[in-house]
Formats: C-alpha cells, sequence, structure tokens
C-alpha cells in the first residue's frame, strides 16, 4: 500500500523528475539565494543528465548556478547576482562564462528581477516600477537583436512610458514577465497532501514557481497532513502548484537549509580553489557529480562527521560554533 496516496502520482526520484520536466533549451528558474536553499541534488542530476542549452533565470543564485554553468548545461543566463557570499563573492564559474562570452547575459536588479517573477505569477505581460530609473541598468542590453527573436527572450530589457496617472508624467520603467517552463526548489516541509512549507526566508521562490508552467520540489522530509494543517500561515505553496516531489535529504548541501543545517564552509572552499581552474574543476566534478550513483552515495562521501558539524541548532536554525572561515 502506498504510504502516501495523494501525492503518489507526483512522488519520484531525482532522475524521473528531471528526465520528466527538465529539456534540452528549457527555460528554468532556481530558488533559493547565494548559499541557503540551493536545489543541488536537481542540479547535479541535471548535468550527469547532460541537458544542455538551458535558459536559466534567478533572482540571486550561487552554487547551483555556478555548477549549472561550469558543466556547459547554461546558454543563457538572466538574473540580479550570482555569488557564494564570502566564499566567492561572485561565483568563479559563473565570472569566467561571462569574462569569455561563453554564455548570453543580461542583468537585472535584485528588485527587478523579482517583479518579473511576479508578473509571470500574475499572468501580466509587463510590471511597472521606478526601480533601475538613473542607472547604468537602464543603458546597458546584454542579449543582441537576433538573440530577442527566439522564445521566452523578452523584445526588449525594458520599456519607459510616461505615467499615465500622474499630471507631472513622470516616467516608468516596464519590465517583461518571466514565465519558466520548469522552476526547481529546495524546501524543508512537503506533506503527504502536497503542500508545500518553506521555513525562513523565502526570497523570490514562492512568486517563480507561480510563474512556471512545472514545479520540481525537493524536501527534506514529507510530513502528516496534521503538520501542514497545524500553523497554516507557515505554509507556502498549495499542492496543487507541485508536479514532481523528490524527498532529498540534505538536498541543498553545500547550500544551507534553515533549520535542518548550515552551509558546508569545508566545502565551499573547496569548490572555489578547484572552480578557478578548467582541470581541477573537471576532477570536481568527476568526483561530486559524475563520479556518484545516488545522492544517499554524495553523502556518504560528504561523510558524518561533516554532517553532524553543520547541523542546525533546531531553536536558531543554525549551526552552533561552526567555523565559518
Amino acid at each position: 500500500m502506498n504510504r502516501y496516496p495523494e501525492i503518489a502520482d507526483r512522488l519520484m526520484g531525482l532522475d524521473e523528475a528531471v528526465t520528466r520536466f527538465v529539456k534540452d533549451g528549457c527555460q528554468l528558474a532556481i530558488g533559493g539565494f547565494t548559499i541557503t536553499r540551493n536545489p543541488m541534488a536537481v542540479a547535479y542530476e541535471i548535468i550527469r543528465q547532460r541537458v544542455k542549452d538551458i535558459h536559466l533565470v534567478c533572482h540571486s543564485n550561487g552554487q547551483a548556478l555556478d555548477v549549472l554553468i561550469g558543466a556547459g548545461c547554461v546558454k543563457r543566463l538572466e538574473i540580479a547576482y550570482g555569488g557564494n557570499g564570502r566564499y566567492a563573492p561572485t561565483c568563479v564559474r559563473f565570472k569566467k562564462a561571462v569574462e569569455g562570452s561563453k554564455i548570453q547575459f543580461e542583468d537585472y536588479s535584485n528588485y527587478q528581477m523579482s517583479l518579473r517573477f511576479l508578473a509571470g505569477a500574475l499572468s501580466i505581460p509587463f510590471i511597472p516600477t521606478k526601480s533601475g530609473l538613473g542607472s547604468d541598468l537602464m543603458n546597458y542590453e546584454g542579449f543582441s537583436r537576433d538573440v530577442r527573436k527566439e522564445p521566452k527572450v523578452a523584445d526588449m530589457k525594458y520599456a519607459k512610458i510616461a505615467n499615465p496617472f500622474s499630471e507631472e508624467k513622470d516616467e516608468v520603467v516596464l519590465l517583461p514577465a518571466l514565465t519558466p517552463d520548469v522552476t526547481i526548489l529546495h524546501v524543508q516541509y512537503v506533506g503527504e497532501d502536497g503542500t508545500v512549507r518553506i521555513k525562513g526566508l523565502t526570497f523570490a521562490d514562492i512568486e517563480q514557481a507561480k510563474a512556471a508552467d512545472k514545479v520540481i520540489v525537493t524536501c527534506e522530509e514529507i510530513v502528516p497532513r496534521s503538520f501542514i494543517r497545524s500553523d497554516p500561515d507557515q505554509n507556502s505553496l498549495p499542492s496543487f502548484f507541485v508536479d514532481a516531489i523528490v524527498k532529498v535529504p540534505y538536498g541543498a548541501h553545500p547550500t544551507a537549509c534553515f533549520n535542518f543545517y548550515d552551509s558546508d564552509p569545508q566545502h565551499l572552499n573547496l569548490y572555489r580553489k578547484m572552480a578557478g581552474d578548467d582541470s581541477l574543476f573537471k576532477e570536481y566534478l568527476d568526483k561530486w557529480v559524475y563520479g556518484v550513483a545516488s545522492w544517499e552515495e554524495y553523502l556518504m562521501k560528504i561523510g558524518m562527521e561533516t554532517i553532524l558539524k553543520i547541523k542546525a541548532n533546531p531553536v536558531i536554525g543554525y549551526a552552533v560554533g561552526l567555523d565559518r572561515k
């Protein structure tokens, strides 16, 4: 008897979720923020399946973004910021790809990217804002005219109009909506009915999910309906938004998952050193991505000592006494 009958058709492994929903050339949004709740387990599976020509759209991502770019999965990127905090203020492979013109790249502000996902979630074609006026974001476009002819690429980076509701006719910026083919999130809890609960900051995850055609959610735990019904104001997404559910404990490693585990300083420092050199980065992928048959095997390589070090104090949500240097 299936333990979770309400989500049986959506409960699957990493390989099936990627095979079914993440296709070559798709527009993909990934949740989390810098070194928090990156959907790393799915990112590694995308790399293993050698998905290519992804049009990646993110608010401000870090490790998942960098590994996907470094592995050659990404053709085009729209983002506000790509960095791993103190471990890499600008993500290493992301920076090398942009400087070497290996990917098509266009940038917006954090607020602008949030608004673009909000517009997609609201099913409106664009959204007005004052954000960006007076900045160089309005002076430079990253995509060529030819790129703008491709599907899922806006005809313009932005447009400006006079505010029709103001006598002063002050300028307003119009930003194009984002409607990803797929959004991938890593969260703390999914209920046995499919309800999603994100603890801590949600960043732009909810808007990214609502804007997307398909949503893959990986989670730390699948919990009873009674848990989800307690404190219902803590729930983030209803069941009908979710197309695939994958239970992957520590699925955000080496980034953090609030209340479960902290980011892994040792691994992020290792990554920064190896990502800066092409041959060492290949060794990194061979060991940590291609060289593991399952997420369980990946965690065995990480080791119990490390897992215990980064385990979060459940009261304050992060690991106490962790050396973050």
